[in-house]
């Protein structure tokens, strides 16, 4: 690999920095993750979801490389999966609202952190897979959180 390429991996993985932050990386990540969605929410729910998929596929690459080279199997500085999370989190909503960002942004970190089944089973897949399927299965259980409340007309 050449080092353009590793230098590369590096800056994704750690989302342009945010997970170089000495407190709470994963939430700096996620954070750093609301521009992204702000931007392609304009484009509709397939936009969200496109963006995560090409995120995630990514995030799995970019994580594998900072993985390898840090010799660590989850190392805290890559947070590109905490923004394919909440992309994820974020699909049930078509349009765009502070209220379902807000607490689309609090039911993912608390899914990230707590990895409830299957969760915790997907962070056990080797290298990039388990690093970014573990915040997808978060940001997916997120999702359901928030149609749950959607249902419930909590929120709007």
């Amino acid at each position: 690999m050449t080092r353009a390429t590793s230098r590369l991996a590096w800056v994704l993985a750690t989302w342009f920095g945010c997970g170089m932050s000495p407190l709470a990386p994963g939430t700096v990540g996620t954070l750093g993750a609301i521009p992204l969605y702000l931007a392609v929410v304009q484009g509709g729910r397939a936009s969200v979801v496109a963006a995560a998929v090409v995120i995630a596929g990514i995030g799995v690459w970019a994580a594998s490389v900072v993985a390898r080279e840090r010799r660590e199997s989850d190392p805290q500085i890559v947070v590109i999966d905490e923004v394919a999370g909440l992309l994820v989190t974020m699909i049930p909503f078509a349009s765009f609202s502070w209220s379902a960002l807000a607490v689309g942004f609090v039911a993912f970190r608390l899914a990230d952190i707590v990895k409830p089944w299957p969760v915790r089973w997907l962070d056990r897949l080797p290298g990039g897979w388990g690093i970014v399927l573990d915040d997808i299965g978060a940001g997916a259980l997120a999702a359901l959180a928030l149609v749950a409340l959607q249902l419930a007309k909590v929120l709007a």
